[in-house]
């Protein structure tokens, strides 16, 4: 397929080939530059629906990655605002991956769950795949229940099915095959990055909250696109979160590779001191953006 050349539109860059659109700040030119031969093969979508941590900075929700508007890792307290902004409906999630048990990264999903009964999925046509570690399906079951008690955990067993094993597929048609393994933060809410690989081999990792250690060196430096927290500023030590610092360095050990962050410590809007300029292979995400 060819390729037809970038092009900026105003506020917005856009790239254009048969059958694939890509919007999104001119920031992010750089990016689809890097990336352009990889999509002209791998036919998905990635949506950024949320990119701040825990704390919400202003313009940005909770962290949230959608892939081909089905595949939702993670549910934070934000989720459904950022479908609703998204223009995607709660019942075409079809598969859920959770990295880890931190509110910011669950407390949505009886949230989720009790929208899909009542609003777009009443009559249970949909099946949820919820891909967790081994006792997640208790653990989000007992959230249900603390959050809205007769009214969601009752239905689970009819409109989930669980998945605790390290390996799996996702997506519609199993397009997605995906690997599970450990990360470094809290250990009492067991981390967890995912490795995914399309079914054309472009390879997509999501790292979830995590400082530096072994696993993401070794998993960012073979993968063509790393989804990356930048969760703290420099100078907080041990938080289990990449600073700025930290994401140069990765950066500089994988130059093949391409960082998008997420999880940011500083708002959307306007500069702050704190955040450097990255290398080149690396680009800071805002809410909303998306890839086709």
């Amino acid at each position: 397929m060819e390729s037809i050349p970038l092009r900026e539109a105003g506020h917005e860059w856009v790239l254009v080939r048969p059958l694939h659109v890509v919007t999104g700040p001119p920031s992010s030119l750089a990016l689809i530059n890097r990336l352009q031969s990889r999509y002209i093969v791998a036919d998905f979508t990635l949506r950024l629906i949320g990119t701040g941590n825990a704390f919400v900075p202003d313009g940005r929700l909770h962290s949230n990655l959608l892939i081909d508007d089905s595949i939702l890792i993670d549910a934070p307290p934000t989720t459904l605002v950022a479908l609703r902004n998204a223009g995607i409906s709660p019942a075409a999630i079809n598969h859920l991956l959770i990295t880890h048990w931190h509110g910011d990264h669950i407390f949505g999903f009886p949230f989720l769950m009790l929208e899909r009964r009542f609003i777009s999925d009443p009559d249970a046509e949909r099946s949820l795949h919820v891909h967790t570690r081994r006792g997640g399906s208790g653990l989000l079951g007992q959230l249900c229940h603390l959050a809205f008690p007769g009214n969601v955990e009752h239905m689970l067993d009819g409109r989930v099915t669980w998945h605790d094993e390290e390996e799996g597929v996702a997506g519609n048609g199993g397009q997605w095959k995906y690997i599970r393994f450990e990360v470094k933060h809290e250990p009492l809410v067991f981390p967890y990055g995912y490795r995914l690989e399309h079914k054309t081999g472009f390879t997509l990792c999501h790292f979830g909250d995590t400082g530096p250690c072994s696993a993401v060196s070794e998993h960012a430096a073979t993968s063509d696109l790393v989804i990356l927290e930048a969760g703290v500023p420099d100078g907080v030590h041990g938080s289990g979160h990449h600073t700025p610092s930290d994401v140069i360095s990765l950066a500089v050990e994988s130059p093949s590779t391409q960082f998008i962050l997420t999880h940011c410590f500083w708002s959307a809007e306007g500069d702050d001191e704190r955040v450097p300029v990255f290398p080149e292979n690396v680009i800071v995400a805002q809410d909303g953006w998306s890839f086709k």
